[in-house]
């Protein structure tokens, strides 16, 4: 009996076919990879505010800023 639990932040307005998509898919992975049964495979969707997501020891917000300054520094000429 197969749990997957995703988690995605409420950014972006993630759409309920956008949902059910996801639901479908994985659910057809653990089928094809494990043979488990779609009937019996549980997947959960969570959504998570920005302010409680955190990447590298930072909240997203600011990780993305920063990762958007090392590229755009990467990308300038002397």
């Amino acid at each position: 009996m197969p749990y997957v639990n995703i988690k995605i932040t409420r950014e972006g307005g993630t759409t309920a076919a956008q949902k059910a998509e996801l639901i479908e898919g994985v659910t057809d992975v653990l089928v094809k990879v494990l043979g488990k049964s779609p009937a019996t495979t549980f997947v959960v969707i969570d959504e998570v505010d920005m302010e409680d997501w955190g990447i590298g020891g930072l909240p997203v917000e600011e990780y993305r800023k920063r990762l958007k300054q090392i590229t755009n520094a990467k990308g300038t000429t002397a």
